[in-house]
Formats: C-alpha cells, sequence, structure tokens
C-alpha cells in the first residue's frame, strides 16, 4: 500500500551539489557559509540580523536568555504548539504561562494574553501555528502597554505574511517584536536536517546571541572585559567567556543547504498554496468536516493543513475513528497539538485541566492532513475521498 506522510522535504540536484562543495572545501563548520545563511535570511525576512543554529529549539532556547528571562519570571504563550516553546521557558528558570487560543485562528488570541499578565511577566512568546500568523499589531500594544519582550515562535511561518496598513509585512522582519524564531527541520518551509534561527533588528541582542550560540566565547577585542586582556590585546589567540553559553552552531554544510532552499522557498510557499486551496474545495463539499481559517489580512505559509470535526458532531470518538480509518489507508495524519499543560511533566509542575478551554475543544477534534510541496494531486483527490467515503 503507497504511503502518504503528512510533511516531507523536497531535495533537488542543485540542493546536492552545493553540499558537496562545501564537504570538498576547507570548511565543514564556523565556516563562510553560515554568515552568507544569515544574509540571505535576513534579505528574505527584511530583518537586520540574523543568527543560525543548530535547531529551533536551541533557537528558542537562545532566545529566552538574551531576553533575560530568569527564575520568577513568567512568560505567556500559547499552548497548542509543540513542546520546545514552553520548554525553552523553563530551561531559564522562569514559568510558561498558557493563554487560550482563538477558535478559528488556533492562534494565541490577545485578549486572554493580557487576562494572563502579571507582575512577573517578562515576555510574550506567540506562535504562529500551521504558518498562520498571529495578530502581532495587537499583541505588540499589549507588550508596549505593560513593557514585554515578543519572542514570535515562527517555526511554521517562514514565508508568512500579514498585512498593516496596506502593506505586507513578513514574519521574522521583527517589525512587531523583539526576536522571531525559525525551525529548518524536514517538513518545514526549507531544510537543513536539523537547523534553526533567530531574526533581530536590536544590534545589543544579536550580539548576544552570536556569543551564547558558542560557549558563551567572544574574541571581539573591543567587547573584552577580562583584566588579563590589557596583558595580551593584540594577540589573535586571545578569547574571552563571558556568558555561560551552548554549542548551538549550525554547520556549513546545513547552512549551504540552506542557502540553496532559500532560493526556492517561494515555488514551495505557491505549491503549499495551491494544495491548500484544493483540500479547501474538496472539504467544502463535506458538511461533517471545517476547513481552516485564513483572513483576507494575512497569508499563511500552510505548514500544516489542520481539519476539524464541526461542532455539532464534535465527538472525540469520531476524529479518532477517523485518524485510524486513514492510517489504515496509508495516509500520514497527524496531530498538532495536545495541549501543552496535559502533558504529564507539566501536570507535575501544577498545571491542571481546563485552563485553556477553547484549546481543549480545538484538540478533541482536530486533525492534520498531508502537505509538503510535492503532494500530487490525484493523492490531495486520494486522501478526500476517503475521508468522504467515511462519513457516508
Amino acid at each position: 500500500m503507497k504511503q502518504i506522510p503528512y510533511g516531507r522535504q523536497s531535495i533537488d540536484k542543485d540542493d546536492v551539489k552545493e553540499v558537496v562543495k562545501v564537504l570538498k572545501s576547507d570548511w565543514l563548520t564556523q565556516g563562510p557559509m553560515v554568515r552568507r545563511f544569515e544574509e540571505a535570511l535576513t534579505k528574505y525576512c527584511g530583518a537586520k540580523y540574523a543568527v543560525a543554529v543548530s535547531s529551533g529549539t536551541a533557537a528558542l532556547h537562545l532566545a529566552c536568555i538574551a531576553a533575560g528571562l530568569k527564575k520568577g519570571d513568567e512568560a505567556i504563550t500559547s499552548p497548542i504548539t509543540f513542546l520546545a516553546t514552553p520548554n525553552a521557558v523553563l530551561y531559564t528558570g522562569a514559568k510558561p504561562v498558557f493563554a487560550d487560543i482563538d477558535y478559528d485562528t488556533v492562534n494565541i488570541s490577545p485578549g486572554e494574553i493580557e487576562k494572563n499578565i502579571t507582575k512577573k511577566t517578562k515576555a510574550i512568546l506567540p506562535v504562529h501555528f500551521a504558518g498562520l500568523p498571529c495578530d502581532m499589531p495587537g499583541i505588540a500594544k499589549i507588550a508596549r502597554k505593560h513593557n514585554l519582550i515578543i519572542i514570535e515562535d515562527a517555526c511554521h511561518a517562514l514565508g508568512a505574511e500579514y498585512k498593516v496598513s496596506g502593506k505586507w509585512t513578513k514574519v521574522g522582519s521583527c517589525k512587531h517584536s523583539d526576536m522571531t524564531i525559525f525551525s529548518f527541520h524536514p517538513v518545514k518551509s526549507i531544510a537543513t536536517g536539523e537547523g534553526g534561527a533567530i531574526t533581530t533588528n536590536n544590534k545589543e541582542l544579536y550580539e548576544r546571541l552570536i556569543i551564547l550560540r558558542n560557549h558563551g566565547v567572544t574574541k571581539d577585542n573591543a567587547r573584552f572585559t577580562n583584566f588579563y586582556s590589557s596583558i595580551f590585546p593584540k594577540e589573535t589567540w586571545y578569547y574571552e567567556m563571558q556568558y555561560l553559553g551552548f554549542n548551538y552552531r549550525i554547520t556549513d554544510m546545513q547552512s549551504a543547504l540552506g542557502i540553496s532552499q532559500l532560493k526556492r522557498i517561494d515555488i514551495f510557499l505557491k505549491r503549499r498554496r495551491e494544495i491548500a486551496s484544493i483540500y479547501n474545495r474538496q472539504i467544502s463539499k463535506i458538511d461533517e468536516i471545517e476547513a481552516p481559517f485564513e483572513e483576507n489580512n494575512v497569508r499563511s505559509a500552510w505548514h500544516l493543513y489542520v481539519i476539524r470535526i464541526r461542532k455539532n458532531r464534535g465527538l472525540k470518538s469520531d476524529r479518532n475513528k477517523l485518524f485510524s480509518y486513514l492510517r489504515k489507508a496509508g495516509i500520514g495524519v497527524q496531530l498538532h497539538y495536545i495541549p501543552i499543560y496535559l502533558q504529564p511533566y507539566y501536570y507535575k509542575l501544577g498545571y491542571k485541566k481546563g485552563i485553556c478551554p477553547q484549546a481543549e475543544e480545538y484538540y478533541q477534534t482536530a486533525l492534520s492532513l498531508p502537505i509538503y510541496p510535492m503532494l500530487a494531486n490525484k493523492d490531495i483527490k486520494y486522501i478526500t475521498t476517503k475521508i468522504s467515503k467515511f462519513f457516508c
């Protein structure tokens, strides 16, 4: 039986060629391709700075550290996200606070963010779920009012856009945030194997992130603070560890692949949007199913295509049966995501069921269908036909 995964990478001859060039070069890591990849990202997103790292999780972790999160602080985020988002807050000693989602968009609700702000709140981590941009102008207004840092989790959303005052703004430009993080896992908009990045317009944050990525070490003599730096001020071997950093470096091999992939991102996005449009037309014929929501002032990156059993049917058993039925038919459906605070680890930390009712209702009815650039139209028809037959 043919198997259709829910997502997969698209690697062509040019991608392979660029990686092979690096393999034959003098630099496999810490070489020139990393900087070139960062420059390509800043150009594409419209941000001043980019820091490429080993994964989206590493990007989240470093962003939280650079933001100054620490024990006693709180950071507000969505319960409908991958574990890495709130875990990055926990890594710093701070506490994740979950604000409920908007039912239509599945993104964090600005109103719910404001309800959860306390004296301990230091940051907001909005998640652009499935590639659909959050209400960033609204969230930025709240952040300015309460003097909070915004870290956009855009692991799903490279290439997504939202309109403000008639102008389109790319996610990652950081026009309404302090930092934006991306993931380049194989199922994302572009793939580097593993890999991630942080974009920012803040030079101070950028310089801190660069040092944190590399064990907390700097070789920039303009930044030296140690007494011993004055003894050897001109020695090229001198370096200083100024933070407790990490080895979160990305390799030149991954960066070369990222540069090559980024050249085709508009092609990838166009195809994802075509697939979503085909799904929308077919799903509209099935009364029991709700298609994903997208307003006119946003352009989703369509990392995921999530359907929902309509409220008037609303039984999780229907969703679970549909999940099993489609899996048996070779269709790699997934579920994104279980509300984070329902996980055993978070339960032990004191989080309880019921804190985000919209997120829990979403979880009972949601199902992710396959979507990736190489998904064929005949496979889309097969998937939607199977769904239709299930409800007959």
